[in-house]
């Protein structure tokens, strides 16, 4: 089963919930998809292995052949590229990486080149095998290194839980497509709620079965009554409270405490049933 943890927004507890499922489980594959914040690290504490480079192959000129007859720009959808009288100019932080203006060139004038992203790092923890990765600071495109992450999903676990990041862009898609089931995280604010109504919508277009974590909850009623609406179950609440708070700043887990991990194993077995 591939469980996803997701969120409308940052700072709901996605992370709290996602760790804590995994501490208390067993052989699982844990992937923090979160690449421009990871952080499951700080709590799961798995002793890393490997690292491998992720780049994208953008376009680099030949100057000599290049007519600037402009088909490479026509082309690019994201105009990475703009031909001028005087010359070309590549805008590569705006290139995807998608080859197209090498095919089209009819003079033959466009090589590629690697342009690192980041890197994914690996090994294990106590619950079984981690993965991460890590964006370059000030690099857009989050996507190819979540993408190569999920490459690495091994089909025969039992369980793989990953960890999204907050919102409902391209990064959040990429990683909670193929769940088969996935947790949206909120907090009772009029914020709170709004993202959550965004996620629900991408997850329904995606026809992924979901439940709803109440964190910071104190008067919840609103989440409960969107979700009585929608027709989501609401799998589990966390108070809100400075004990949780402090543990979380200090890189602890809540299922140190054997109350919260008979809740943590009761929502996995839940989760298993809906699915």
């Amino acid at each position: 089963m591939i469980l996803s943890v997701a969120s409308g927004k940052g700072g709901t507890g996605k992370t709290t919930v996602a760790v804590n499922l995994a501490a208390v489980s067993e052989e699982i594959q844990f992937l923090d998809c979160d690449v421009e914040e990871p952080n499951a690290h700080i709590f799961l504490k798995p002793s890393l292995t490997f690292s491998q480079s992720v780049s994208i192959r953008v376009p680099e000129i030949d100057e000599e052949r290049c007519s600037l007859c402009g088909e490479c720009s026509i082309f690019c959808s994201f105009n990475a590229l703009a031909v001028t009288k005087n010359g070309i100019m590549l805008f590569e932080e705006l290139c995807k990486g998608c080859g197209g203006c090498s095919l089209v060139c009819p003079e033959n004038a466009i090589r590629e080149r690697e342009r690192p992203l980041g890197v994914i790092e690996g090994g294990r923890f106590d619950g079984g095998e981690f993965l991460h990765g890590k964006l370059i600071p000030g690099e857009p495109f989050a996507t190819p290194i979540i993408r190569e992450l999920k490459r690495r999903i091994d089909g025969k676990a039992d369980l793989v839980i990953i960890d999204s990041p907050p919102g409902v862009a391209c990064p959040m898609i990429n990683s909670v497509f193929g769940s088969d089931f996935a947790l949206l995280v909120t907090e009772p604010t009029p914020f709170g709620l709004f993202d959550l109504s965004l996620a629900v919508s991408v997850l329904r277009e995606l026809e992924i079965p979901m439940g709803v974590v109440i964190n910071k909850a104190e008067d919840e009623r609103m989440i409960e009554e969107f979700c009585e609406r929608e027709g989501i179950p609401v799998l589990m609440k966390i108070p809100f409270s400075r004990e949780i708070a402090e543990l979380y700043s200090e890189g602890e887990l809540l299922v140190r405490e054997e109350r919260w991990k008979e809740k943590f194993e009761e929502l996995i077995t839940r989760v298993r049933d809906l699915a």
